[in-house]
């Protein structure tokens, strides 16, 4: 009769342990649940919070969280190093002055290119390639990708860039994606992720994509230089009239700043 109590209580005492590490793992899963969607809304615009000149700014969603899915926006903070790439939905005329600067400062960039630009200006995407600068994938169509949920219509946009360029260079597209005015879902991430695709944002641009309404010279400088910031993934426009005449005088002072220029390619390790 002691022996059958002494079991039942063993039994329930065992049965509230199970119900209490349960509950344990049920809040402990519900509090990174909350974690991860405070640091990375569902569906947004890209964004970023500037705090303290030459420091690294902080984005909706953090350099952390981002990573688990190959995506990136700012490099290492120990190092001054500034990783320079350019949207490019449409040539206007600006980018062989740009390409000229960047050839006098051997700096190499990326450019990421929309489909209509690889259909019209196919001897600018070669030089890039011949001058060692990286072209990225902006999509064919420059859509908001966050409102695209199935892998389909998200590979059509993305393997038609591939097969553009494959035709121009005879070489594969390096796999770098830049989401259409840094709109974003977290599935995005993972899609262009399941892809091999590295998505880049960025950590520092300027208002310079208004054809009618260039910012000048020290509108440029004045956001362009206090900001820059070790690590920095720098957005410029390639149809910027302003970034055409400016960037070589941008380089100087960025160089003279201590900085020097790395790679896509560098900062994702591949």
């Amino acid at each position: 009769m002691v022996l059958m109590i002494r079991r039942k209580h063993f039994y329930i005492i065992l049965a509230c342990l199970l119900v209490a590490v349960t509950a344990i793992l049920f809040f402990a899963n519900r509090s990174i649940q909350a974690v991860a969607t405070a640091t990375s809304p569902a569906n947004t615009n890209w964004g970023l919070g500037f705090g303290e000149n030459g420091k690294q700014p902080t984005g909706n969603a953090s350099a952390d969280f981002l990573k688990q899915y190959n995506a990136y926006y700012v490099g290492s903070a120990d190092q001054k190093i500034i990783y320079l790439t350019f949207d490019a939905g449409y040539e206007n005329g600006y980018t062989p002055a740009i390409l000229d600067a960047l050839k006098k400062h051997n700096v190499k960039a990326t450019f990421f290119v929309v489909g209509n630009y690889l259909d019209t200006n196919p001897e600018l995407i070669k030089r890039m390639v011949s001058e060692g600068h990286i072209v990225g994938n902006h999509t064919n169509t420059h859509p908001d990708m966050s409102k695209i949920a199935d892998m389909a219509s998200f590979q059509k946009e993305i393997e038609a860039v591939e097969s553009k360029f494959q035709k121009i260079t005879g070489q594969s597209m390096q796999k770098f994606y830049r989401p259409p005015q840094g709109k974003y879902s977290v599935n995005n991430l993972k899609q262009a992720n399941e892809l091999g695709y590295r998505t880049i944002f960025w950590s520092l641009a300027y208002v310079d994509w208004y054809q009618d309404k260039q910012p000048s010279r020290d509108e440029a400088f004045s956001k362009l230089i206090p900001r820059i910031h070790p690590g920095a993934i720098v957005l410029l426009h390639s149809t910027s009239k302003t970034n055409a005449q400016i960037l070589d005088e941008l380089l100087t002072k960025w160089e003279s700043m201590g900085y020097t220029f790395g790679t896509l390619t560098q900062l994702c390790g591949t």
